[in-house]
């Protein structure tokens, strides 16, 4: 009789920690439209949603940041003296293809395009006229200069430059979104048209990618930086003169795939740009036929009615923003909210901990927004000043809408240090297939926040902890010295798919 084979030796694993093998992901907050904003905007952004299939969130996201760029330098809200925001906003809305990121933005973004359009084309006939009096200038001062020179060697008088080598300024040709353009040529839009910009990307992972390295792309970061706090910049340009912009103020609004996000939030420490922006990640919409008409023209008029808030001249002739100032009762309520958003902070780390810190500054460029955007619909006056319920419908979106949104979106990179690093690792093992491994292969691998001990050790010992991982005793090497650290791997971990579907 044949001996049995024997049996290969499996250790014994207890079920791991499935905290490190899925996404724990937050289910998303209900939009609080009709307490937020007013009547004509919640039923617009119902049905210019509906018409899109997409979640009303999107439509309010692209909204609110439109908005808040086309208002711009031509007014800015102020608590108190030595506090003022511009109304800029980041928004990016996240969520898969089939979710209609781009449809639902592209109901604020497509009228914008076309005020923007017909702008242009009242200017082009200017910008046509001017560039063949430049042509004409250009002439006659190449004529002046050689009449110069020869006046100069015969002793002659000098001739006075002629009027017709001026062809006066340069039209500005309106730009109201630019999708994809380089910091030098945005400052320069920047400097001739002081109200400022947005920018709009149907994809912003790449931009987002850059933005959050310390090098190599990285390099446009103060820029941006800038451009969020609406300060003043200057761009050196190669042999030419430096662009500077008095006040920088660019909104940026465009969408992302939430594998791509986690992968931003895996690779990366740098909570600052990214906790400037507005996540928006709602459950999918409905599949269903539109029911509520969906006014195209809406959007248009606002859009009119904002651009028509002129920036001021100072006494020097300077333009500069109209201060919008707090009333004493919003005042008391932006400083409970200031105490509250304090407590928010508490367990809170890494990118919700910073997105938290800018809660208050939100929330005052919310309530300027909100309140231009009622006027701008027609249904209130001008704010002449921030009353309480502007700002108590800002601090409404934010407690209840807006900070559950980042919790959800930032699940992932809110953790503690030791368990982002954790996460990290276990998806380099799933990568690598390993079952087993040695921390040098892990330190060689160059991971972000793995490529040191200090960062890599409290990863395994998290790991470890939570079975799903253990060490192996190991000898030193043939040659002496320190014997690897060799540890193997739970097999639940290659079991199926963790992850946790949204």
């Amino acid at each position: 009789m044949n001996a049995p084979e024997p049996i290969p030796f499996k250790p014994d694993w207890p079920a791991p920690d499935m905290r490190y093998l899925r996404s724990e992901l937050p289910e998303p907050p209900n939009l609080p439209l009709e307490d937020v904003f007013s009547p004509r905007w919640s039923s617009w952004i119902r049905a210019a949603a509906e018409a899109k299939a997409a979640p009303p969130d999107y439509v309010m996201a692209g909204a609110l940041s439109v908005c808040g760029a086309l208002i711009g330098n031509s007014r800015w809200p102020s608590p108190w003296q030595g506090w003022t925001e511009p109304p800029v906003l980041w928004a990016v809305a996240i969520g898969n293809p089939s979710m209609n990121k781009s449809p639902g933005l592209d109901a604020v973004l497509n009228p914008l395009k076309k005020v923007e359009r017909a702008l242009r084309e009242q200017v082009q006939g200017e910008v046509t006229e001017w560039r063949a009096r430049a042509e004409v200038a250009k002439l006659a001062e190449s004529a002046w200069k050689e009449a110069v020179k020869a006046a100069i060697k015969s002793g002659d008088a000098v001739p006075s430059r002629p009027a017709s080598a001026n062809a006066g300024k340069e039209p500005i040709m309106p730009r109201l979104a630019v999708t994809d353009t380089t910091v030098e040529k945005l400052a320069v839009i920047a400097s001739v048209q002081p109200r400022g910009a947005l920018l709009a990307r149907d994809e912003l992972a790449g931009w987002l990618q850059g933005m959050s390295r310390y090098s190599g792309g990285g390099s446009d970061r103060p820029f941006w930086l800038e451009a969020y706090g609406g300060r003043s910049y200057s761009v050196e340009r190669m042999g030419r003169d430096p662009v500077y912009v008095d006040r920088l103020s660019v909104g940026v609004l465009g969408g992302i795939q939430p594998d791509r996000l986690r992968s931003l939030l895996m690779k990366t420490d740098d909570d600052g740009l990214l906790a400037r922006f507005l996540p928006v990640w709602p459950n999918p919409a409905p599949v269903k036929r539109p029911d509520l008409s969906y006014d195209e023209s809406f959007m248009e008029n606002i859009i009119h009615r904002l651009l028509s808030l002129h920036m001021h001249a100072d006494e020097n002739g300077t333009v500069r923003p109209w201060i919008i100032s707090f009333s004493e009762d919003s005042r008391v309520l932006l400083d409970s909210f200031r105490e509250t958003a304090r407590g928010w902070e508490n367990g809170a780390e890494g990118l919700l901990l910073s997105f938290i810190g800018k809660l208050a500054g939100l929330a005052v460029r919310l309530s300027l927004v909100l309140g231009l955007m009622e006027w701008a619909s027609g249904e209130a006056e001008e704010p002449q000043e921030i009353a309480v319920h502007h700002f108590g419908r800002a601090a409404h979106m934010v407690e209840s809408y807006l900070l559950p949104m980042a919790r959800r979106a930032y699940a992932d990179a809110s953790a503690p240090k030791a368990e982002r690093a954790a996460r990290r690792l276990v998806k380099l093992i799933k990568e690598k297939g390993w079952r087993q491994f040695t921390a040098r292969e892990v330190l060689r691998a160059e991971r972000t926040g793995l490529s040191n001990s200090d960062d890599l050790n409290p990863a395994l010992n998290a790991l470890q902890e939570a079975d799903i991982i253990r060490p192996v005793s190991t000898s030193s090497g043939s040659q002496g010295g320190r014997a690897q650290r060799l540890f193997t791997v739970n097999p639940a971990v290659f079991r199926g798919n963790h992850d946790k579907v949204a």
